[in-house]
């Protein structure tokens, strides 16, 4: 099948990629001439685990090309994907200005009949807009052409994308066009071969169900961290009941691990969108606003907690504050929402320094911090230990899962450990002669 991918960044790029793994011809379109030359050299502009040989191979091969021209990209497709960011506005809708302009472009160009795919995540509505926006650049050019718009929505997590996408739980697909659907049960066969996988519905539903999918994940993370937070008031520990709920299948393990709180692309965004949507409609949508309030207390909540535990000594101005990770989770360099910008921020603003590490995600942390003269990230994970105060972890990347703590404790200037993820076993770090503090657990 020949498709038209329009859109390089994650979602794009990496349906892009997978498709034509799978044979098809894909063109992929940008607007930005720097990174569609960066593409065809071979490169890959975003960090996510198995992406670049993928496309590398793709391109050698001839599946796969990118362009800046969305009249060469949909010139001879069969189906075009609209993968384009959709930004949240100050007052959490969707902006859906790059929507609306590749809609345009669409129906400017199209040669033929098409099938159209909605794969960013957009309100419950917009498939009609998309629609209503190519068939009226079609009347102005004298055409009769059919265009039908399907609602595709990804479910892809950063760090897992390729997986996700390979070996997908469910495929969603929001058609009433019976050859609409056909086409893109043909297209996505390949990815549901041990199973049917693909559910089709209305496309207002397959809208929300994206919208409903991340809330619910948002909802269990913040339900977790209210659970902490009543552990620590009453001295439960929240692994413990973790454990006992988890082993219902009702709940299950998934997403209620305690931490620093979610953030990223999608989930903030996401929340936000659902929210207004709400509003919009006349509805007040409690649960999710308590989601949202939740998750922003979370998100500083261990900056309090170290300015509760520096008091006695005067604060935490002067002193520094060696921080583990700064990526809104592991595997990617996707800084987004994440956690450690609201905790560098809180701390910082009561005068005290910060020296941290990532992996990944060093050159955006240094872009967002670039102005702030106490932040300094470094490129090594035990040089930002050397002569702080304490130490705080707030991504969990494998590499510090098991690090080495004597070294740490000989860099620290005391023995402190603030950990945003419950990577440690509180018993084993009070043997090693840390002050050990984590989430959903009360204080020793």
């Amino acid at each position: 099948m020949k498709l038209c991918i329009v859109g390089t960044g994650y979602v794009g790029l990496v349906s892009a990629a997978c498709f034509a793994e799978m044979g098809n011809t894909v063109i992929c379109v940008d607007v930005n001439p720097a990174v569609v030359e960066k593409l065809n050299s071979g490169s890959v502009h975003i960090f996510e685990p198995g992406l670049e040989p993928m496309v590398q191979r793709s391109r050698a091969d001839g599946r796969l090309q990118f362009t800046t021209s969305l009249e060469q990209g949909i010139s001879e497709a069969d189906c075009a994907f609209i993968c384009v960011g959709t930004p949240p506005r100050p007052d959490g809708s969707c902006d859906l200005s790059f929507v609306r302009q590749v809609a345009h472009e669409i129906g400017r160009y199209m040669r033929k009949d098409m099938v159209v795919v909605d794969k960013s995540t957009v309100p419950v509505g917009t498939a009609d807009m998309v629609r209503g926006i190519i068939e009226e650049e079609l009347a102005a050019r004298g055409e009769k052409l059919r265009v039908d718009v399907v609602s595709n929505p990804e479910f892809l997590k950063e760090g897992d994308a390729i997986m996700d996408f390979m070996k997908p739980d469910r495929v969603v697909l929001g058609t009433d066009s019976s050859s609409a659907a056909a086409l893109m049960r043909e297209l996505y066969a390949p990815f549901a071969r041990t199973r049917d996988k693909i559910i089709v519905m209305s496309v207002r539903s397959a809208e929300m169900t994206k919208y409903a999918a991340n809330c619910m994940l948002a909802t269990k993370i913040s339900f977790i961290n209210e659970i902490a937070s009543i552990c620590e008031k009453v001295g439960a520990d929240v692994r413990d009941v973790r454990n006992g709920i988890g082993s219902d299948s009702r709940i299950g393990y998934q997403f209620i691990y305690p931490g620093v709180g979610y953030g990223g692309s999608c989930f903030p965004k996401d929340v936000k969108a659902l929210i207004q949507t709400a509003e919009d409609a006349g509805i007040t949508p409690v649960l999710l606003n308590a989601v949202e309030d939740v998750n922003a207390r979370q998100k500083v909540y261990m900056a309090r907690r170290i300015q509760e535990y520096f008091a006695p000594q005067g604060g935490v101005a002067g002193k520094t504050l060696a921080l583990w990770g700064l990526a809104f989770k592991a595997n990617t360099d996707d800084m987004r929402e994440a956690a450690a910008i609201d905790i560098i921020n809180a701390l910082t603003a009561a005068g005290m320094k910060i020296r941290a590490f990532d992996p990944i995600a060093a050159e955006n942390a240094r872009r967002i911090f670039r102005d702030n003269a106490l932040v300094e990230i470094v490129d090594e994970q035990y040089a930002a230990c050397e002569g702080a105060q304490a130490l705080l972890v707030v991504t969990e990347w494998n590499q510090f899962r098991n690090p080495d703590f004597d070294r740490v404790k000989c860099l620290l200037s005391a023995p402190i450990l603030f950990d945003g993820r419950n990577l440690y076993s509180p018993a084993s770090m009070a043997e090693r002669g840390f002050a050990y503090f984590c989430i959903g657990r009360k204080a020793d």
